[in-house]
């Protein structure tokens, strides 16, 4: 093991800087993991650009993680029935387990978590550097494990790129069917085809909706094809076509039963949309927590519809598990989604090529500190 490890270390808005950092101490109850992949999503577009302004310090990024387990204390193999080799994902929630949330499986809303109301809250890609275990984050080339860290084995036909999957995939799992309630039969507006939507495509698929409709951009046209590929019924690029006058047509009048907003940067226009497309009486729109404020809301239309509202939020460690399961089944041809691999020297690169700016469509970027830079594609 070595003494010192390499670590991308965000030390202010959109900058940073590559650092080599002391391994922290291990007891009997903790670990280390060596970094495999680290995938980077919009969020970590978000905070890139506008850090949380109640974390101090630098920060390590990076909350998709997964890798392989290279030192553990006695306690900690037993506590989560690892060993030292094992390939692991690691979900970015790190809960107390006392409090009422933990208690019943819904760690993801402990406080000792929640960096929005927790100053000294625990969550991968979020905590400072200066906390003790230093290595709280995936771009690095080991991520330290405490006795209250959350694993998930990866099975053997599962690759750790394709692993790296797991968390939109969780998420899109934990919105459609956990949160939402796509089921058998159910007919389902997708809007935005980027690593949730798709995600979604996926988890609506399995369950056995009957009609899955996706939109997007002309700019998303690849995207658009994949989301075919991947079983939507029906794409729509909302600049060639009315997207209501399309959804109403497509189910003969009807309008759906569920519509899941995975857009980016949007707007208030795909909330209202779902409003208008869903049917008569008791639809779900599911949304995400973009927008700050939201004027003149609908809410007469709302209510005249009984309309559900589900919020977008995380995932649930079943959801994990029946991620996993998605990938070792390789029912689909979900490694379409990985479209890009970066070394970690270069996640400054990588972080804006996800966020667009640069010509590369990356659907989902795998930081690999393992790979060298000469092997990017």
């Amino acid at each position: 093991m070595p003494e010192l490890v390499r670590a991308a270390v965000r030390v202010s808005a959109g900058r940073t800087e590559l650092r080599e950092l002391p391994l922290p101490e291990l007891d009997d109850d903790s670990a280390l993991l060596r970094v495999e992949v680290a995938g980077i999503c919009g969020t970590d577009v978000k905070i890139y650009a506008n850090p949380p302004s109640m974390i101090h310090g630098p920060v390590i990024m990076g909350h998709e993680n997964v890798g392989v387990i290279a030192r553990a204390g006695r306690d900690f193999e037993r506590r989560h029935g690892v060993r030292e080799g094992d390939r692991v994902f690691v979900e970015h929630y790190v809960g107390c387990y006392t409090c009422e949330w933990c208690r019943i499986g819904e760690y993801r809303h402990c406080e000792a978590t929640d960096w929005r109301t927790n100053p000294d809250a625990r969550r991968y890609g979020y905590t400072s550097a200066a906390n003790p275990g230093t290595l709280w984050g995936g771009f690095a080339d080991y991520m330290y494990l405490p006795w209250n860290a959350v694993l998930h084995k990866v099975p053997d036909t599962v690759t750790s790129e394709l692993a790296g999957l797991v968390t939109p995939l969780s998420n899109g799992i934990e919105w459609a069917l956990l949160a939402a309630g796509v089921g058998y039969s159910s007919t389902v507006l997708i809007q935005g085809p980027g690593q949730q939507g798709l995600s979604q495509v996926v988890a609506a698929k399995q369950a056995g909706a009957a009609q899955i409709i996706v939109t997007g951009t002309t700019r998303d046209k690849a995207r658009l094809d994949l989301a075919r590929e991947l079983g939507a019924d029906h794409v729509i690029d909302i600049r060639q076509d009315d997207p209501l006058e399309r959804v109403r047509e497509l189910t003969g009048g009807r309008g759906v039963d569920f519509v899941l907003d995975c857009t980016s940067r949007a707007g208030t226009a795909p909330v209202l949309l779902g409003i208008e497309a869903l049917k008569r009486r008791e639809g779900v729109l599911l949304i995400q927590g973009e927008l700050a404020g939201f004027p003149d809301f609908p809410v007469k239309k709302l209510t005249e519809k009984a309309i559900t509202i589900k919020s977008a939020r995380g995932h649930s460690y079943r959801a994990c598990e029946l991620a996993l399961e998605q990938l070792a089944s390789h029912r689909f041809p979900l490694e379409k989604l990985a479209t890009h691999r970066f070394a970690l020297e270069q996640v400054d690169h990588a972080i804006r090529v996800l966020a667009g700016e640069t010509d590369d469509d990356a659907i989902h970027i795998s930081l690999m500190p393992d790979l060298a830079m000469s092997a990017r594609p």
